[in-house]
């Protein structure tokens, strides 16, 4: 006979392990499934080997989804200072990196290796380096209640509830697909179109060439696209554009729209440089530019015209040095796609679910968590804490 659990989660990832956690707390009998040899590989990997592992300031207008109210109950219910206390009650050390982005101050294998103890405690099962085939949900034929059948590939297993919880198809070296997407549409649920999110902006190839001297460099930017505006960091790369600012732009964008850049924010270059054309005349435009922005972004702004001091600019040119550099329009040829996307915008839609539990409304007992549902965090560990919350909304009921 086929081998019996009351929840059965597909994905050992960041919301599969939290989800077992708390069904294990309750008793319930748990097995967790991943097709990985090790769990929580995006966990080991976020925050260069750190783990942004929340962001105290998550809030709902930290995600993007078709229903913006819907992940409000599952944050509510698990804040960010829940799973701080709990990284506290195992005494791991972190700090505060940047705008309420929490980072632990060893490895992620730290915050690993606690949701795995946590998994512990309620019992639960885990088998790695499991293919799951199908899932599906009927009688046994003796008349009693419906079931799921997970089936693998040497067995099958069955369950009273199965949680969805292998994310999305975003850096498919380590295992990354469409699996739940696949299993949500068996199901007659809607998917959300998937795009890259979190991922680097591309060049056109004539953009690239003239702009080939700049990979490497780093500079404070506030960066825009329609009502989406993000002050970080960007960087140059010999492909397009990358760093925090545009990866959380990118979030925004879509093909074939333009993105504003202000790479002197909090300056109006405008009236600096007309105000230093009589103070410093002398000078040349690439050198005050470099006041402001590094000094290989400055140069390729001055190559743009021809004058060699501040005094040789007409008001045209002075206007078109600002724009360059603080109101530049780009419009990126694509992504990098999911090969270096951090997360998978999209996925199955949220009408077809429970904000309070995760479980579907058509198929009882059916449960789609974390970055596989069409609610998408910005970056700095913000896709952490859905995780978490919507692991525990559907960890306590399942």
């Amino acid at each position: 006979m086929a081998a019996s659990y009351d929840v059965i989660i597909i994905g050992a990832g960041a919301a599969g392990l939290m989800c077992g956690a708390a069904a294990g707390a309750r008793g319930r009998r748990v097995l967790m499934i991943d097709s990985a040899d090790k769990p929580g590989e995006k966990i080991r990997i976020s925050g260069g080997g750190r783990c942004n592992f929340t962001n105290i300031y998550c809030g709902p207008d930290n995600f993007i989804s078709q229903n913006p109210h819907f992940c409000k109950s599952a944050l509510g219910r698990y804040s960010a200072q829940d799973f701080i206390d709990l990284v506290n009650s195992y005494g791991i050390a972190w700090h505060e990196k940047t705008k309420g982005q929490l980072f632990c101050d060893g490895r992620s294998q730290e915050i690993i290796d606690m949701l795995l103890s946590e998994c512990d405690k309620g019992g639960c099962d885990l088998w790695l380096g499991t293919q799951v085939l199908d899932v599906k949900k009927g009688t046994d034929g003796t008349g009693g209640e419906e079931r799921f059948t997970v089936v693998l590939e040497h067995q099958s297993v069955t369950a009273d509830a199965v949680v969805i919880a292998t994310g999305g198809p975003s850096i498919p070296k380590m295992g990354a697909s469409r699996f739940g997407y696949e299993i949500a549409e068996r199901f007659g649920l809607d998917i959300v179109d998937t795009v890259p999110a979190l991922v680097p902006l591309t060049f056109t190839d004539s953009l690239k060439d003239t702009l080939k001297s700049l990979s490497g460099v780093s500079v404070d930017t506030t960066i825009s696209h329609a009502k989406a505006v993000f002050d970080e960091a960007m960087l140059f790369t010999h492909r397009g554009l990358s760093g925090p600012a545009v990866l959380q732009i990118s979030s925004y964008w879509e093909p074939g729209d333009s993105i504003t850049i202000n790479m002197a924010p909090g300056t109006d270059l405008t009236a600096r440089l007309k105000e230093d054309r009589l103070a410093r005349p002398r000078i040349s435009p690439a050198n005050w530019l470099a006041q402001f922005i590094p000094a290989r972004i400055a140069d390729s702004i001055a190559a743009q015209e021809k004058a060699q001091r501040l005094a040789d600019l007409s008001d045209k040119a002075i206007l078109n040095l600002s724009l360059m550099a603080s109101e530049w329009r780009v419009k990126p040829a694509g992504s990098e796609g999911y090969r270096t996307a951090e997360v998978t915008k999209g996925g199955v839609n949220t009408d077809a679910l429970s904000s309070k539990t995760m479980e579907t409304r058509s198929v009882p007992g059916l449960y789609f968590i974390g970055e596989v549902v069409d609610v998408t965090g910005h970056l700095g560990g913000h896709n952490f804490q859905w995780a978490w919350a919507s692991g525990v909304a559907c960890g306590e009921v399942c």
